[in-house]
């Protein structure tokens, strides 16, 4: 019987993403989804331009006896763990629902794992777990923290996962801190597909410059940084994907837990990333400086060396490559995957 890499939230933006790379690469793929926030259409697309078949299992991971029965059918060797909700604001609104979906998500999910004896698992972290940081590039030895309640369960899940390990040490577990991740494949076919309002900023600046929206609100001009406004790093989601390919090729040797950014060391601000939008693509971006947003930090970008020593990892894509595939992607579907 094959083994397969179980997928939790596979047809999500990364998780999609991921599950193609995944399929490129050999691998026997099951997507678990509960399609809150994605699309049964985006994993139909996967399997087009993968040339192959996947298994789409419509599920929550709070549901144990639903994931124990994918495991009792399918011989699975490894997971890896998108399914999450994600918004930073309607944390603020709603922590318990955020609790108990990531965080209660996550121990469901791991009683199941070892009940199965499947102890091998990619973890969806995210930069966030850092909180302000004192020091730029950010390194995995940052101490951390959170702002919010999505960072939180973020950083309540790193914590769980590592007093896990301590416990069994048997346990193989990377935990993938994203910065921001942007772009999408290059056959413009699969992408980002937010349920109504963008929460980040590649969405937001796409919708508006195929006239879905007004004008992009660029949150504060008077941080500490070249231009005022607030600098992250932004990563290609198809660099993304392979850093979850070669994480899962890592654990597979290596019992233990580590934590590895996910980012290519390069900060954009807000105003680089509408300049290179419109300058790239030709096409215009109109925006308006408003006040600043509670929470938000001037400047975050990771210091990615450890993923180089430790999977051979870097990002390839240029800045040029992710506004254009974010482009061609808006252009194709202008409203996403609903059609």
């Amino acid at each position: 019987m094959s083994a397969y890499v179980l997928l939790t939230g596979g047809a999500g933006y990364i998780g999609s993403h991921t599950a193609l790379c995944l399929l490129r690469a050999g691998y026997q793929v099951i997507s678990f989804d509960n399609f809150s926030n994605s699309s049964d259409e985006a994993l139909k697309r996967v399997e087009q331009l993968a040339g192959k078949k996947l298994i789409s299992i419509n599920g929550d991971i709070r549901d144990q006896a639903a994931l124990t029965a994918v495991f009792s059918q399918y011989n699975i060797s490894a997971v890896v763990h998108f399914a999450g909700l994600k918004a930073v604001g309607e944390s603020t609104q709603l922590p318990l629902h955020y609790y108990d979906n990531n965080v209660a998500g996550t121990v469901t999910l791991c009683r199941v794992m070892r009940h199965f004896n499947v102890k091998k698992l990619v973890f969806s972290s995210s930069a966030t777990v850092y909180g302000d940081a004192k020091v730029v590039p950010i390194a995995e030895s940052s101490p951390r923290s959170a702002t919010n309640p999505y960072g939180q369960s973020k950083l309540m899940i790193e914590l769980i996962l590592e007093d896990l390990v301590k416990a069994e040490p048997d346990w193989s577990i990377a935990l993938l801190r994203y910065f921001n991740p942007v772009g999408a494949d290059s056959s413009g076919q699969i992408g980002e597909d937010p349920n109504g309002i963008p929460n980040n900023l590649m969405p937001f600046i796409s919708q508006v410059a195929v006239g879905k929206r007004d004008k992009l609100s660029v949150f504060g001009d008077d941080y500490p940084t070249p231009d005022g406004t607030g600098v992250r790093d932004y990563i290609h989601v198809v660099d993304l994907a392979m850093g979850h390919l070669k994480a899962l090729e890592f654990i597979e040797k290596h019992p233990g837990i580590e934590a590895i950014n996910l980012g290519t060391g390069v900060g954009y601000s807000v105003l680089d990333m509408v300049k290179a939008f419109s300058e790239v693509n030709q096409v215009a971006v109109p925006y308006v400086i408003s006040p600043r947003r509670p929470g938000d930090i001037a400047t975050c970008y990771a210091e990615p060396s450890k993923a180089l020593t430790l999977l051979g990892w870097k990002t390839e894509k240029t800045l040029q490559d992710m506004v254009q595939d974010t482009w061609r992607w808006q252009r194709q579907n202008p409203n996403g995957y609903k059609q």
